[in-house]
């Protein structure tokens, strides 16, 4: 059993792209879907595909990006925890990494970047920062 099913995703990620996998396949569920998707938008990955099975139950298929060798995510890290969470209003999100990374909040209209949020002048929840 998973405590925090959205950091282990994180954490698959981070492994697979150390070791240079072109994919990596995560347990689904709504909310990591939802941040696959803004991780999509911004460039961070190529892509990802929804995996039915027979029991019910459903996997994520990530596709990784690569760059010349490298990964497209230098880093990614969970700010929000099941022990910890982190608030943050609209007037209050700061930059990651001087604009040149993104976070990713979960806001009452759903789960968007930091810059998309200060589009729409929300704030909620850091779920996590990646650059």
């Amino acid at each position: 059993m998973v405590n925090d099913p959205l950091g282990d995703m994180l954490t698959r990620i981070r492994n697979a792209q150390m070791r240079k996998l072109p994919k990596v396949v995560v347990p689904a569920s709504k909310l990591r879907a939802r941040v696959l998707e803004v991780l999509l938008e911004e460039g961070y990955i190529r892509g990802y595909t929804r995996i039915e099975h027979k029991n019910n139950k459903a996997d994520l298929e990530i596709e990784l990006k690569y760059s010349n060798g490298q990964p497209a995510i230098k880093q990614i890290s969970r700010v929000s925890k099941p022990g910890r969470r982190v608030y943050s209003s609209v007037k209050d999100l700061k930059p990651v990494a001087n604009g040149l990374g993104v976070a990713v909040l979960s806001t009452p209209k759903g789960v968007m970047s930091d810059w998309r949020a200060r589009e729409e002048n929300v704030g909620g929840e850091i779920l996590c920062n990646v650059f």
